[in-house]
């Protein structure tokens, strides 16, 4: 029993020991991180702003100056204070040597809280500089500095350990920025749901570090610090990623800024867009000629997304150009600007493109040509109701095979070459396709609806897909109007080449010409050749190529009416009635928005 309590003893003793040593080395390693501190702080010196002249000024009317820097002697002598340094966040001036070597806390003074006395600070100074405690941290300054730059402190070791420490850490940060450079050019996401390495689902920033640790030696020894808790600080957190990102952000601002500010003439184009959060936000790109490249290159360059409160022409345009100016661009260097359609964009009176003009007569506003041409084909859709009718069939045959695997594979049985597209109200190339996979494969898909009504289990789809494969693919108008939407939906989609980034304007004006032109030819030949190519489905679908009498829908007259319109009407054949006040009624509203909206 005794001998059990001396061995219990004994290794209660060898616990306390071990305990003491490692608290030992914890302090030894605390106090040479303080002295690398303090030698690394004493090797740069401190870091003036050479560009501050003058400080702001305080209630008196007083404030810093650059001159406090220099001493004049009795004798005329001039004399750098090369201990003095100025904090522009504090606005107060510190003493560097003092600040380093003093030991203790000193209220006020030039120590610790430093001073902003700008009416007393020349007596301040002097009093300071002629100290005795002043005058032997400065000494004591000016030797480590010295002995750092011969490489002869009196702790040789820590010199060594403090260069082995700085390069560990260069080279660690090195890492760290190239990994942050990776996942931002290639806009991939930086965290997880952890923050923490060796656990699922840590993100890819973790990821690249655990999987540089398996071959890089220096990010293993990093990781192995930080897993045996021998660092704290190990710059892996969302804080640190945050911050690297913004500071490459602010270099490649800085290097664009720096290319227009040599090209001197610049064009600014904007977008407005609300984000997930529901904030309104103003995308600024800027366009302007690279004359750093050996041949004459037109970059566009995204400088940010801007949050607005404001998005009327006034709120939009300031925003504008606070931004310009806090980038340090004249807005009289301004030559072009580019936006979408907007009312609050492109007015002529209270819109952007007004605003900037009344500041700068030069800056040419182009209209975004997509989005016209867009605005355009909304403009011919929303015409009548039969064209509004023509989409919503078109929407409602992909919905109805896209919302069933079961449905999907019909399709796929029946219709082997282009597939059915969804239709988007921004994108008017989905119409298009959409178009297309049913005027070249109507039969086909035809078959597939019906197939859809016979062995389907949901009634209301049943009923749905026989009435379109019995009504709409049935109706000889539909067929016309498949025919001339694909049409002129195909010849629109062919000039998507006003998005490419080296068109000229001249080929532009060009190309809406050549649009115009083909409105114009397709208005007097494109509806009897629409009618061929329609009575040619027709017969593929078994069906009379006529089109049908429909029933005017009469409503009660007041005595004061005349019956003269509905008596043009009823002498109208169905025919001409669909040319009339459909065919051309189109085609007529498309050259008046080329026109308008291109002029």
């Amino acid at each position: 029993m005794s001998s059990r309590i001396r061995k219990f003893e004994s290794g209660n003793e060898k616990l306390k020991k071990k305990k003491k040593v490692e608290k030992l080395i914890k302090s030894q390693q605390g106090a040479l991180d303080k002295f690398v501190v303090k030698e690394l702080q004493a090797s740069l010196g401190p870091k003036r702003d050479k560009s501050i002249q003058k400080g702001p000024k305080n209630k008196v009317g007083r404030r810093f100056v650059s001159d406090l820097y220099i001493r004049i002697l009795d004798n005329g002598e001039v004399q750098d204070r090369d201990w003095l340094v100025y904090s522009k966040e504090l606005d107060k001036v510190f003493c560097f040597c003092c600040k380093i070597f003093k030991k203790g806390y000193v209220k006020g003074g030039l120590v610790n809280e430093g001073h902003a006395d700008w009416t007393h600070i020349a007596v301040r100074l002097q009093e300071h500089e002629v100290g005795l405690e002043h005058k032997k941290n400065w000494a004591t300054w000016y030797e480590l500095r010295s002995r750092l730059n011969i490489n002869k402190t009196f702790d040789h070791l820590a010199q060594k350990q403090l260069k082995k420490e700085k390069d560990h850490w260069k080279n660690v940060l090195l890492r760290i920025v190239c990994i942050v450079k990776f996942l931002a050019k290639n806009s991939l996401a930086f965290r997880g749901t952890k923050e923490r390495l060796f656990e699922n689902n840590n993100g890819k920033f973790l990821g690249l570090i655990e999987m540089l640790a398996e071959f890089d030696p220096i990010v293993q020894e990093h990781v192995r610090r930080i897993t045996n808790d021998d660092i704290h600080i190990h710059y892996l957190g969302h804080k640190i990623q945050n911050e690297l990102i913004f500071l490459l952000a602010s270099c490649i601002r800085s290097e664009i800024v720096k290319k227009i500010k040599q090209a001197k003439y610049f064009s600014v184009i904007l977008d407005c867009t609300p984000d997930v959060s529901h904030q309104q936000q103003m995308s600024l790109i800027l366009r302007y000629v690279d004359l750093t490249s050996s041949s004459v290159v037109i970059e566009e360059s995204f400088l940010g997304f801007i949050n607005v409160n404001d998005t009327t022409g006034q709120g939009l345009s300031n925003v504008l150009l606070q931004e310009l100016k806090s980038l340090d661009l004249d807005v009289d260097n301004v030559r072009g600007q580019g936006y979408d359609n907007g009312s609050n964009i492109k007015g002529r009176h209270q819109g952007v493109q007004k605003k900037l003009l009344d500041i700068n007569h030069r800056v040419f506003y182009t209209p975004c040509g997509a989005h016209s041409l867009n605005l355009m084909l909304c403009d011919m859709a929303n015409t009548c109701s039969k064209a509004r009718d023509f989409f919503g069939v078109i929407q409602h045959i992909y919905t109805i095979f896209a919302h069933s695997t079961k449905r999907w594979q019909i399709l796929k049985d029946n219709v082997k070459g282009l597939t059915l597209k969804s239709m988007s109200s921004t994108r008017w190339e989905s119409h298009v396709d959409s178009v297309r996979a049913i005027r070249f494969q109507i039969v086909d898909i035809r078959e597939a609806l019906l197939q859809v009504s016979e062995n389907d289990n949901d009634s209301k789809i049943k009923s749905e897909a026989k009435s379109l494969a019995e009504n709409e693919f049935g109706d000889f108008e539909f067929l016309v109007a498949i025919v001339i939407w694909y049409d002129m939906l195909n010849y629109v989609n062919s000039v998507k080449s006003l998005q490419s980034i080296d068109m000229l304007i001249d080929v532009v004006i060009d190309i809406i010409k050549g649009l115009i032109s083909f409105f114009e030819r397709y208005r007097d030949v494109g509806f009897s050749s629409a009618v061929k190519e329609a009575k040619k489905i027709a017969i593929e679908l078994d069906i009379d190529p006529l089109f049908p009498h429909r029933r005017q829908i009469r409503r009660k007259k007041h005595f004061d009416e005349n019956s003269h319109d509905e008596s043009f009407v009823e002498s109208q054949s169905p025919e001409d009635a669909f040319r009339i006040n459909y065919f051309l009624y189109m085609v007529d509203q498309a050259i008046s928005s080329l026109n308008r909206r291109f002029e």
